[in-house]
Parts: C-alpha cells; structure tokens; sequence
C-alpha cells in the first residue's frame, strides 16, 4: 500500500519538474533544437546514450556531435562523406569514443536509408523484447564493434536499461506540459517502464516503492508496477519526481 504522503510527493514534484522550464538544464533540450521528426530521433539517441554524469558536459558532448553533423543530423546521416567523418575521430566523451560515434553514424546511414523512423525497432508485446529487439537490430550489421555494445544496453542481461527506458520516455510520453516529445504511437506510454538511475532508486526506496535489494531490470520492474497503481496509464511520469526530489536533496 502506498501512503498518502508518498502520492503527495510524488504529485507536487511532478508537478515541480514536468514543465518546459526543466528542460534548458537537462539533456532533452538536444532533441528540442530540432522539429523535423527523424532529427529528434537522432538528436535523442545520442542525448540518452551520452546522458550519464553532469548534465552540463553531457549537453557539451551531445552539442559537439550535433556541430560536427552541421546541426542537421538527419541530413548528415543520409548524405554525409567520408571526409566529413575525419572531426569524430578525435571524439571523446567518457568511454564513449570515436569507435562507438562512427558506428552509431554507419549504423544510422544503413537504417535511415530504408527506413523512417526508429520506433520500428522498439514496437514489440512488450518494452523487455523491445528493448532486446532494439540492441539485436543495432548490432546485426557485420562491422559492428564489440566495445560498443556496452552503450546499447539489454534486459536480457539484467540491466536497467536506464537510458533507453529515458529515450523511450522523451519519443513516446505526451502530455501538455510539453517535455516529452510523444512523437511515437504505435507504444504506448503504459508501456514504458522507469528510467532507474541513483537518485532515481534512492528516492524510490525511502519511499517504499522499491524493496529489492539488488539493481536491475526486476527493481525497474518492481518500481513502474508500483508507480501503475498511482496512474496506470502513464506510471513514468513520476520519473519527474522522483529525479526531481534527487536534484533538490530533499528528506522526506
């Protein structure tokens, strides 16, 4: 059962964060450069994939690629050369290098010119064998490289998938506030499962919407049922809360 308190919480910090004056500071406004629909696809690809550490030097990291891509990625995906490659090759962000950038950008050229957008390859029964249906796909191609595949994750080795689930939120959440892009229909957002990051998880558990002891894709699972019974047509947008309570330190 959860408390009143906790649903209290949850709502008013919802509240506080889901508004478009969260997303100037947050990795999503990469993707909010852009209208056209595959340039929010790319742009937000490469915002949830880098989004780990300090928001500010992700923004750098993901305002640097979209700089290099002359801030029209979805063109420079189809019609790039190979000399307009040679910048990436100097691109550092955490572990994610200039191996992992160019093939994101192959791996892009090969999808895009057959395809119209990314949601495709996420649609399944589920976000588990869509989310394991996605890294296959993105995998398949013959010069994929080993190292890369640890920045496309999988439930199918216990992981969070905590970026993905937060690229999954931004494509297919839409509400009025404006924040997520709700661009992508054929998923549903009571499908969608929590992105579980460490503020994430540490307010989840002192509200008792987590009692799994380990971290992996079952407490994400644990933590969006639980958030079902607040709104079972939308449990990610207490996403916002839950991040939003961690930026401010609160003690509840």
């Amino acid at each position: 059962m959860i408390s009143q308190h906790t649903i209290d919480l949850l709502n008013f910090y919802h509240d506080k964060y889901n508004n478009k004056n969260f997303i100037d500071a947050d990795p999503i406004s990469i993707p909010h450069r852009f209208s056209s629909l595959q340039d929010i696809e790319i742009a937000g690809l490469f915002a949830a994939v880098l989004a780990w550490g300090n928001r500010k030097a992700i923004i750098n990291s993901c305002n640097k690629i979209m700089k290099l891509m002359d801030n029209h990625p979805h063109d420079f995906i189809l019609h790039h050369s190979p000399k307009d490659l040679k910048p990436f090759t100097s691109f550092v962000h955490r572990t994610f290098n200039a191996t992992d950038v160019l093939y994101f950008i192959h791996f892009l050229h090969h999808y895009y010119s057959k395809n119209k957008s990314l949601e495709t390859l996420f649609v399944a029964n589920t976000i588990e064998d869509g989310l394991h249906q996605f890294k296959q796909a993105f995998f398949a191609l013959e010069m994929a490289p080993q190292r890369t595949q640890k920045h496309i994750s999988s439930p199918a080795n216990k992981s969070t998938c905590k970026r993905l689930n937060m690229y999954l939120r931004w494509m297919v959440r839409c509400d009025k506030q404006g924040v997520d892009f709700g661009l992508w229909k054929q998923i549903k957002p009571a499908m969608l499962m929590c992105p579980l990051d460490v503020h994430v998880e540490n307010y989840a558990r002192q509200l008792n919407l987590i009692q799994r002891k380990q971290r992996d894709w079952l407490t994400v699972t644990e933590l969006t049922r639980n958030l079902s019974m607040l709104d079972k047509n939308d449990p990610v947008r207490f996403d916002f809360a839950l991040f939003g309570m961690g930026i401010e330190k609160i003690i509840v």
